[in-house]
Protein backbone atom coordinates (compact mmCIF):
# COMPACT_ATOMS: atom_id res chain seq x y z
CA UNK A 1 0.00 0.00 0.00
CA UNK A 2 3.03 2.38 1.06
CA UNK A 3 5.42 1.44 -1.62
CA UNK A 4 6.11 4.40 -3.44
CA UNK A 5 3.27 6.35 -2.03
CA UNK A 6 4.44 10.03 -0.56
CA UNK A 7 3.21 10.39 3.22
CA UNK A 8 2.76 13.48 5.45
CA UNK A 9 3.03 13.23 9.78
CA UNK A 10 1.40 16.18 11.23
CA UNK A 11 3.11 16.19 14.45
CA UNK A 12 5.78 14.27 12.85
CA UNK A 13 8.64 14.71 15.46
CA UNK A 14 6.80 13.37 18.40
CA UNK A 15 7.22 9.55 19.26
CA UNK A 16 4.51 8.23 17.69
CA UNK A 17 5.51 10.59 14.56
CA UNK A 18 9.02 9.60 15.13
CA UNK A 19 8.65 6.15 15.29
CA UNK A 20 6.46 5.61 12.18
CA UNK A 21 9.09 7.43 10.12
CA UNK A 22 11.53 4.86 11.63
CA UNK A 23 9.55 2.05 10.67
CA UNK A 24 8.32 3.16 6.99
CA UNK A 25 11.95 4.01 6.25
CA UNK A 26 12.67 0.38 7.73
CA UNK A 27 9.87 -1.45 6.71
CA UNK A 28 8.74 -0.07 3.60
CA UNK A 29 9.40 1.38 0.09
CA UNK A 30 7.71 5.20 0.35
CA UNK A 31 8.48 7.56 -2.39
CA UNK A 32 8.79 10.55 0.47
CA UNK A 33 7.76 10.87 4.23
CA UNK A 34 6.89 14.60 4.95
CA UNK A 35 7.49 15.45 9.20
CA UNK A 36 4.85 18.80 9.27
CA UNK A 37 6.19 20.55 12.43
CA UNK A 38 6.12 23.67 14.20
CA UNK A 39 9.89 23.35 15.97
CA UNK A 40 12.86 23.70 14.01
CA UNK A 41 15.12 22.16 16.93
CA UNK A 42 13.13 19.11 16.97
CA UNK A 43 13.59 18.73 13.34
CA UNK A 44 17.67 18.88 13.43
CA UNK A 45 17.64 16.50 15.94
CA UNK A 46 15.55 14.04 14.25
CA UNK A 47 17.39 14.24 11.23
CA UNK A 48 20.33 14.01 12.84
CA UNK A 49 19.08 10.44 14.68
CA UNK A 50 17.35 8.68 11.94
CA UNK A 51 19.71 7.00 8.81
CA UNK A 52 18.13 8.41 5.46
CA UNK A 53 20.35 7.68 2.69
CA UNK A 54 17.56 7.53 0.20
CA UNK A 55 17.01 11.43 1.19
CA UNK A 56 13.18 9.97 1.14
CA UNK A 57 12.79 11.92 5.00
CA UNK A 58 11.62 15.57 4.32
CA UNK A 59 10.96 18.34 6.16
CA UNK A 60 8.16 20.79 6.15
CA UNK A 61 8.17 23.67 8.79
CA UNK A 62 4.69 24.32 9.70
CA UNK A 63 1.34 24.56 12.17
CA UNK A 64 -1.98 22.70 11.89
CA UNK A 65 -3.06 26.13 13.07
CA UNK A 66 -1.90 27.40 9.00
CA UNK A 67 -4.42 26.41 6.29
CA UNK A 68 -2.46 27.77 3.82
CA UNK A 69 1.08 26.62 4.88
CA UNK A 70 -0.97 22.71 5.47
CA UNK A 71 -2.28 23.12 1.89
CA UNK A 72 1.12 23.80 0.14
CA UNK A 73 2.39 20.85 2.23
CA UNK A 74 0.05 18.26 1.22
CA UNK A 75 0.88 18.30 -2.57
CA UNK A 76 0.83 14.99 -4.03
CA UNK A 77 0.38 13.52 -0.93
CA UNK A 78 -1.41 10.11 -0.69
CA UNK A 79 -1.75 9.71 3.30
CA UNK A 80 -1.58 12.03 6.13
CA UNK A 81 -1.38 10.85 9.53
CA UNK A 82 -2.59 13.37 11.73
CA UNK A 83 -0.55 13.11 15.32
CA UNK A 84 -0.21 16.87 16.27
CA UNK A 85 -1.88 17.92 18.86
CA UNK A 86 -1.78 20.05 22.13
CA UNK A 87 -2.09 17.35 25.05
CA UNK A 88 -1.18 18.52 28.54
CA UNK A 89 -4.19 18.22 30.53
CA UNK A 90 -3.43 21.23 33.02
CA UNK A 91 -1.80 23.23 30.26
CA UNK A 92 -5.12 22.76 28.43
CA UNK A 93 -7.21 23.35 30.99
CA UNK A 94 -5.23 26.89 31.97
CA UNK A 95 -4.86 27.22 28.11
CA UNK A 96 -8.53 26.60 26.80
CA UNK A 97 -8.48 28.39 23.77
CA UNK A 98 -4.69 27.38 22.77
CA UNK A 99 -6.11 24.01 23.00
CA UNK A 100 -9.44 24.88 20.66
CA UNK A 101 -7.30 26.08 17.90
CA UNK A 102 -4.89 23.48 17.39
CA UNK A 103 -6.72 20.14 18.57
CA UNK A 104 -10.04 21.32 16.97
CA UNK A 105 -9.02 24.47 14.61
CA UNK A 106 -6.03 22.29 13.33
CA UNK A 107 -8.18 19.75 12.66
CA UNK A 108 -10.93 21.27 10.69
CA UNK A 109 -7.47 23.00 8.80
CA UNK A 110 -6.38 19.22 7.88
CA UNK A 111 -10.27 18.51 6.69
CA UNK A 112 -9.55 21.60 3.99
CA UNK A 113 -6.04 21.00 2.82
CA UNK A 114 -6.67 17.58 2.37
CA UNK A 115 -9.97 17.73 0.16
CA UNK A 116 -8.12 21.12 -1.81
CA UNK A 117 -5.05 18.64 -2.79
CA UNK A 118 -7.90 15.32 -3.30
CA UNK A 119 -5.47 13.33 -0.29
CA UNK A 120 -6.68 9.80 -0.74
CA UNK A 121 -6.22 8.77 3.01
CA UNK A 122 -5.93 11.02 6.19
CA UNK A 123 -6.26 8.70 9.86
CA UNK A 124 -6.21 10.57 12.99
CA UNK A 125 -4.87 10.06 15.77
CA UNK A 126 -7.49 10.12 19.10
CA UNK A 127 -6.64 9.63 22.54
CA UNK A 128 -9.21 7.36 25.11
CA UNK A 129 -9.43 10.84 26.76
CA UNK A 130 -12.36 11.68 24.31
CA UNK A 131 -14.13 9.26 24.80
CA UNK A 132 -16.72 10.65 27.48
CA UNK A 133 -14.41 13.68 28.17
CA UNK A 134 -13.62 14.66 31.39
CA UNK A 135 -11.19 17.65 30.55
CA UNK A 136 -10.63 20.06 27.79
CA UNK A 137 -8.17 18.14 26.20
CA UNK A 138 -10.70 15.21 25.76
CA UNK A 139 -13.25 17.46 24.54
CA UNK A 140 -11.33 18.85 22.08
CA UNK A 141 -10.31 15.72 20.69
CA UNK A 142 -13.77 13.85 21.08
CA UNK A 143 -14.51 17.19 18.68
CA UNK A 144 -11.28 16.04 16.45
CA UNK A 145 -13.18 12.86 15.76
CA UNK A 146 -16.03 14.31 15.01
CA UNK A 147 -14.81 16.73 12.42
CA UNK A 148 -12.97 13.75 10.94
CA UNK A 149 -15.88 11.33 10.48
CA UNK A 150 -18.09 13.60 9.21
CA UNK A 151 -15.80 15.04 6.89
CA UNK A 152 -16.17 11.86 4.77
CA UNK A 153 -19.62 13.50 3.84
CA UNK A 154 -17.40 16.82 2.30
CA UNK A 155 -14.78 15.24 0.52
CA UNK A 156 -18.06 13.10 -2.05
CA UNK A 157 -16.45 12.19 -5.01
CA UNK A 158 -13.32 13.72 -4.85
CA UNK A 159 -12.56 10.25 -2.89
CA UNK A 160 -10.46 11.91 0.21
CA UNK A 161 -11.32 9.62 2.79
CA UNK A 162 -11.03 10.21 6.56
CA UNK A 163 -10.55 7.79 9.98
CA UNK A 164 -9.73 8.04 13.20
CA UNK A 165 -7.37 5.90 15.34
CA UNK A 166 -8.09 5.25 18.97
CA UNK A 167 -5.71 3.96 21.69
CA UNK A 168 -4.53 4.03 25.41
CA UNK A 169 -1.42 5.61 27.01
CA UNK A 170 1.96 4.79 25.54
CA UNK A 171 4.47 2.98 27.93
CA UNK A 172 7.24 4.95 28.23
CA UNK A 173 5.97 7.62 25.67
CA UNK A 174 7.17 11.55 26.48
CA UNK A 175 4.69 12.85 30.14
CA UNK A 176 3.96 9.21 30.59
CA UNK A 177 3.73 7.97 34.18
CA UNK A 178 6.25 5.25 33.38
CA UNK A 179 9.39 7.70 32.65
CA UNK A 180 8.08 9.58 35.40
CA UNK A 181 8.76 6.51 38.45
CA UNK A 182 11.65 5.63 36.43
CA UNK A 183 13.57 9.06 37.15
CA UNK A 184 11.89 8.83 40.93
CA UNK A 185 13.45 5.29 41.05
CA UNK A 186 16.79 6.70 39.55
CA UNK A 187 17.01 9.87 42.18
CA UNK A 188 16.27 6.76 45.20
CA UNK A 189 13.09 8.11 46.22
CA UNK A 190 11.43 6.59 49.38
CA UNK A 191 8.40 6.69 47.92
CA UNK A 192 6.05 6.61 44.36
CA UNK A 193 3.16 9.06 43.76
CA UNK A 194 0.13 6.95 43.39
CA UNK A 195 -3.16 8.96 42.48
CA UNK A 196 -5.56 6.62 43.30
CA UNK A 197 -5.07 2.87 43.89
CA UNK A 198 -8.10 2.41 42.51
CA UNK A 199 -7.49 3.90 38.95
CA UNK A 200 -6.55 1.67 36.14
CA UNK A 201 -5.49 2.77 32.43
CA UNK A 202 -5.09 0.83 28.61
CA UNK A 203 -1.56 0.55 27.67
CA UNK A 204 0.27 0.07 24.38
CA UNK A 205 3.70 -0.17 23.19
CA UNK A 206 5.15 2.56 20.69
CA UNK A 207 5.66 0.03 18.00
CA UNK A 208 2.52 -1.66 18.46
CA UNK A 209 0.67 2.16 18.24
CA UNK A 210 2.91 2.52 14.94
CA UNK A 211 1.81 -0.99 13.46
CA UNK A 212 -2.23 -0.91 14.26
CA UNK A 213 -2.06 2.89 12.65
CA UNK A 214 -0.78 1.36 9.29
CA UNK A 215 -2.96 -1.11 9.09
CA UNK A 216 -6.51 0.46 10.39
CA UNK A 217 -5.03 3.43 7.13
CA UNK A 218 -4.85 0.35 4.43
CA UNK A 219 -8.45 -1.14 5.46
CA UNK A 220 -9.84 2.01 6.11
CA UNK A 221 -12.98 2.95 4.02
CA UNK A 222 -13.54 6.35 5.83
CA UNK A 223 -15.60 7.39 8.99
CA UNK A 224 -14.46 4.25 11.08
CA UNK A 225 -13.02 4.77 14.50
CA UNK A 226 -10.27 2.05 15.20
CA UNK A 227 -9.73 0.51 18.63
CA UNK A 228 -7.52 -1.97 19.07
CA UNK A 229 -7.61 -4.64 21.65
CA UNK A 230 -4.88 -4.10 24.55
CA UNK A 231 -4.28 -4.80 28.08
CA UNK A 232 -4.94 -3.03 31.11
CA UNK A 233 -3.18 -2.36 34.64
CA UNK A 234 -3.86 -0.32 37.59
CA UNK A 235 -1.59 1.67 38.91
CA UNK A 236 -0.51 0.35 41.68
CA UNK A 237 0.32 -3.34 40.09
CA UNK A 238 2.89 -0.99 37.48
CA UNK A 239 4.01 0.69 40.29
CA UNK A 240 4.76 -2.73 42.48
CA UNK A 241 5.94 -3.72 38.80
CA UNK A 242 9.07 -1.07 38.45
CA UNK A 243 9.65 -1.20 42.32
CA UNK A 244 9.01 -4.29 44.31
CA UNK A 245 10.13 -2.38 47.61
CA UNK A 246 9.06 1.43 47.52
CA UNK A 247 6.39 2.24 49.36
CA UNK A 248 3.46 4.38 47.73
CA UNK A 249 2.02 7.46 48.92
CA UNK A 250 -1.28 8.44 47.55
CA UNK A 251 -1.40 12.15 46.56
CA UNK A 252 -5.41 11.77 44.79
CA UNK A 253 -6.77 12.82 41.23
CA UNK A 254 -5.71 15.68 39.37
CA UNK A 255 -8.10 17.90 38.53
CA UNK A 256 -9.68 16.20 34.60
CA UNK A 257 -8.30 12.42 35.38
CA UNK A 258 -10.33 9.81 35.41
CA UNK A 259 -10.29 6.85 37.57
CA UNK A 260 -10.49 4.70 34.32
CA UNK A 261 -10.29 5.38 31.18
CA UNK A 262 -13.06 3.95 28.40
CA UNK A 263 -12.33 3.98 24.29
CA UNK A 264 -15.90 2.53 23.76
CA UNK A 265 -19.13 3.89 25.40
CA UNK A 266 -22.24 2.13 25.74
CA UNK A 267 -24.06 4.70 23.41
CA UNK A 268 -21.52 3.66 20.87
CA UNK A 269 -21.65 -0.53 21.19
CA UNK A 270 -24.88 -0.08 18.85
CA UNK A 271 -22.45 0.66 16.15
CA UNK A 272 -19.29 -1.13 16.72
CA UNK A 273 -18.00 -4.43 14.93
CA UNK A 274 -15.44 -6.67 17.02
CA UNK A 275 -12.95 -8.12 14.61
CA UNK A 276 -10.10 -10.59 15.53
CA UNK A 277 -7.56 -7.46 17.13
CA UNK A 278 -9.78 -4.77 16.96
CA UNK A 279 -13.18 -2.83 17.46
CA UNK A 280 -14.13 -0.94 14.64
CA UNK A 281 -17.01 1.93 15.76
CA UNK A 282 -18.68 2.57 12.69
CA UNK A 283 -20.35 5.89 11.24
CA UNK A 284 -23.75 6.07 12.25
CA UNK A 285 -24.40 8.99 9.08
CA UNK A 286 -22.53 7.22 5.67
CA UNK A 287 -23.55 9.29 2.71
CA UNK A 288 -20.50 8.13 0.81
CA UNK A 289 -19.78 4.76 -0.90
CA UNK A 290 -19.65 2.77 2.60
CA UNK A 291 -19.75 -0.94 2.71
CA UNK A 292 -18.78 -1.62 6.66
CA UNK A 293 -17.39 -4.39 8.53
CA UNK A 294 -20.21 -6.89 8.73
CA UNK A 295 -18.19 -10.07 6.96
CA UNK A 296 -15.41 -9.57 8.60
CA UNK A 297 -16.40 -9.71 12.21
CA UNK A 298 -19.40 -9.21 14.68
CA UNK A 299 -21.44 -6.27 16.34
CA UNK A 300 -20.83 -6.20 20.15
CA UNK A 301 -23.34 -6.47 22.96
CA UNK A 302 -25.61 -3.19 23.42
CA UNK A 303 -24.74 -3.19 26.65
CA UNK A 304 -20.94 -3.22 25.44
CA UNK A 305 -18.53 -1.36 27.11
CA UNK A 306 -14.70 -1.29 26.44
CA UNK A 307 -13.03 0.49 29.78
CA UNK A 308 -9.77 0.00 31.41
CA UNK A 309 -11.21 -1.62 34.45
CA UNK A 310 -13.84 -4.18 32.69
CA UNK A 311 -10.93 -5.01 30.01
CA UNK A 312 -10.66 -9.29 29.82
CA UNK A 313 -7.01 -8.50 28.79
CA UNK A 314 -5.52 -7.69 32.13
CA UNK A 315 -1.37 -6.86 32.33
CA UNK A 316 0.84 -8.65 35.18
CA UNK A 317 4.31 -7.31 35.83
CA UNK A 318 5.99 -9.90 33.64
CA UNK A 319 3.98 -8.56 30.44
CA UNK A 320 4.89 -5.16 31.65
CA UNK A 321 8.64 -5.91 31.67
CA UNK A 322 8.40 -7.59 28.65
CA UNK A 323 6.39 -4.18 27.17
CA UNK A 324 9.30 -1.97 28.57
CA UNK A 325 12.20 -3.97 26.95
CA UNK A 326 10.44 -4.24 23.91
CA UNK A 327 9.90 -0.99 23.61
CA UNK A 328 10.77 1.63 20.95
CA UNK A 329 11.52 5.63 20.76
CA UNK A 330 13.72 8.32 20.03
CA UNK A 331 12.74 10.34 22.85
CA UNK A 332 13.18 7.44 25.81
Amino acid sequence: MLDKKSILITGGTGSLGTELAKTLLRDHAPGKIIIYSRDEYKQAMMAQAISDSDGRLRFFIGDVRDLDRLKMAMREVDLVVHAAAMKHVPIAEYNPMECVKTNVIGAENVVQAAIVNRVPKVIALSTDKACNPANLYGATKLASDKIFVASNNLSGNMGTRFAVVRYGNVVGSRGSVVPFFRELIAKGSDHLPITDPRMTRFWITLDKGVDFVLSSAEMMQGGELFVPKIGSMSIVDLAKAMAPNCPHKIVGIRPGEKLHEVMITEDDARYTVELEDRYVVQPALAWWNYKGYADLGRPVPEDFRYASDNNPEWLDAAALKAMLANRTSLHD
